[in-house]
């Protein structure tokens, strides 16, 4: 059985939140909290809070052990981009772009357990 979790409009950028999610994909679900708690980066706070909603999916929504889950499935898709403009010199002005990010988890059971 499958459980899913979405987060959208992070204020960080798709690129950054990838590498994050590349360092929890496959693991147990435990496991990969543990993990991430102890990342720099921003993006594993976002990346924790969504794993432990997906755990909570799963145990409340379909009585299933939270032990025995798996990161089976985890992406970050671009959200909208918010245009920007920062002073140049001379009168002028330069365009910033702020990206946001959609983030995906999908839990799933091991199928020796």
């Amino acid at each position: 059985m499958e459980v899913r979790s979405t987060v959208r409009y992070l204020s960080i950028s798709p690129q950054k939140l990838r590498l994050v999610c590349d360092k929890v994909r496959g693991l147990d679900a435990q496991e990969a909290l543990v993990i991430l708690k102890f990342m720099p980066q921003k993006g594993a706070q976002f990346v924790s809070k969504a794993v432990a909603s997906a755990l909570a999916n799963a145990e409340n929504n379909f009585d299933l052990d939270p032990t025995g889950m798996y990161v089976r499935t985890i992406y970050a898709d671009g959200g909208p981009m918010q245009k920007r403009w920062k002073a140049g010199a001379r009168g002028r002005y330069k365009p910033r772009k702020r990206r946001t990010s959609h983030l995906t988890v999908i839990l799933a059971e091991r199928e020796g357990k």
